[in-house]
């Protein structure tokens, strides 16, 4: 399968599809576990939230987020991969409430229930800015009222800034998407889509951040 974006980086395919929890453990030096348990805390999920999660991958985070859920709660995942949904659907089988639909989020689409959370990790920045904001629109149209969007990315900083140590690494994985992505106010680009009330906590030398916007 081709890519929708051949200059993205998140559209992971093949080997490493199908090995992607492994390798994000080796290549954290085993911290990566902790850190989205840490992030998936940070969302505030409710007993009886329904959540959005898009760009789902391998289930990892779904089952983290059906922890916090009671009976009444749902997840819905999303994402374009056949590997991914094989992975999903072997991860999550036990897991009651939780169902995968195979689509993709840069294209406009209406489900048939909303949700109080939307939540996606460190996929929106490898997306072309125009197709980003179509995203967010997505994300806008299928929250209630109220709902929250969960976004976990790379905050806003000056690569030129940034330390030795973080820039290098950046620079050899990361797509020319990211460049761009880094230096955009969030804030103020979800306000003119209609968020309101931010909340973040950061990682990694604040350059990773999970940010919170009000529908």
């Amino acid at each position: 399968m081709s890519k929708i974006y051949p200059d993205s980086g998140v559209e992971v395919q093949g080997a490493i599809a199908r090995h992607y929890d492994t390798i994000m453990n080796i290549i954290s030096f085993g911290m990566y576990p902790k850190f989205i348990r840490s992030a998936i805390a940070g969302m505030g999920i409710e007993p009886d939230d329904w959540i959005l999660d898009l760009g789902c991958g391998t289930g990892r985070n779904t089952r983290l987020m059906h922890e916090h859920l009671g009976p009444n709660g749902h997840v819905l995942g999303i994402d374009i991969s056949e590997i991914m949904e094989k992975q999903y659907l072997e991860n999550c089988r036990d897991l009651p409430n939780v169902e995968f639909r195979r689509a993709r989020a840069d294209v406009k689409f209406s489900l048939e229930n909303k949700f109080d959370k939307a939540w996606m990790s460190f996929v929106l920045h490898g997306f072309p800015h125009e197709v980003r904001l179509r995203v967010i629109e997505n994300i806008f149209e299928n929250l209630k009222p109220g709902g929250v969007f969960c976004l976990l990315d790379f905050a806003e900083f000056s690569l030129a800034r940034m330390p030795l140590v973080y820039r290098v690494p950046f620079k050899a994985v990361e797509c020319k998407y990211a460049f761009d992505f880094i230096e955009r106010d969030w804030k103020e680009i979800f306000r003119e889509h209609g968020f309101v009330e931010f909340e973040e906590r950061h990682w990694f030398g604040n350059y990773v951040r999970l940010l919170k916007a009000k529908k």
